[in-house]
């Protein structure tokens, strides 16, 4: 059975009456009935009877009333969900590892409720890798940190540096600190660096580490002492006091070379709202 005379014999069933049916959805009155006829053909039933002037359903139209209306329920349901896949472009998001715990998994929770259907790629890289993505548009956004006063990209949140120890590590003052930092590029680590150079303590740089994990487990083990941002701390870490200043930062969510649809403008105040409530 076509669809089409489906919701054709639904709108006789609304109105009662060809004239209306056919004004409803829009066609002539004899192409109307032309539908119905070769509906009853089809059927090889008679869905109409005359009562008096009008036409009314028969046993048949009755029968066939709770069907077509399942039918077409079902077929705009049907509809609905496979268009939501119409023009469906992945995401592909760049995250740098130290913000995959606390600041991914808010930032998709908020793009799956603005798109349940979504598709989110993500690129764990450090942030100099991400924005040279950026730019050749390999991927089409990233959360990065940005340089104070800078407007780049939509803000989501700060995030302050912080000096990390394992619980049991204590500072040995007769020896060089041993320090685990990020790549030379990140903001923490030439600030450790200055900071204890400035108090005149001296150190000995034992690792440099691309991600927020290989540092953790180097402190963690009492090797060394790190620097990293607050949020990228974990509950086996404690954070140290009387230690050089180190700088606060800003994190943003960075377009790409193309806008993607999932990051309208909506989405992305609701970002800033999501991480501003649930972080601390």
């Amino acid at each position: 059975m076509d669809i089409d005379a489906l919701r054709s014999f639904l709108a006789f069933v609304e109105t009662g009456s060809f004239t209306r049916a056919a004004k409803q959805i829009h066609r002539t009155q004899s192409a109307f009935s032309a539908q119905m006829r070769k509906l009853e053909d089809e059927l090889s039933v008679s869905l109409f009877v005359k009562e008096g002037r009008n036409l009314v359903l028969s046993e048949a139209g009755l029968a066939l009333r709770t069907h077509a209306e399942q039918l077409v329920a079902l077929h705009n349901k049907t509809l609905k969900q496979v268009k939501r896949y119409e023009n469906k472009r992945s995401l592909r998001l760049g995250c740098p590892e130290d913000y995959n715990d606390i600041i991914l998994p808010k930032v998709i929770r908020v793009l799956k409720e603005a798109e349940p259907t979504c598709s989110i790629q993500v690129y764990s890289q450090p942030s100099v890798t991400l924005r040279e993505w950026l730019d050749e548009g390999k991927i089409d956004a990233a959360i990065l940190t940005r340089a104070p006063g800078s407007e780049e990209g939509h803000w989501l949140m700060h995030d302050q540096g912080v000096w990390i120890a394992s619980k049991e590590y204590a500072l040995d003052d007769s020896q060089p600190v041993p320090l685990a930092l990020f790549q030379t590029d990140c903001k923490y680590h030439a600030a450790a660096i200055d900071g204890l150079t400035k108090r005149g303590s001296s150190y000995l740089l034992l690792a440099c580490c691309n991600t927020a994990s290989a540092q953790r487990a180097i402190v963690r083990e009492g090797l060394a002492i790190g620097a990293m941002g607050r949020l990228s701390v974990t509950d086996d870490l404690r954070i140290l006091d009387n230690m050089p200043p180190l700088p606060a930062v800003d994190i943003a969510l960075v377009s790409g070379v193309y806008p993607h649809p999932l990051l309208d403008k909506e989405s992305l105040e609701r970002m800033t709202l999501d991480l501003s409530s649930s972080v601390i």
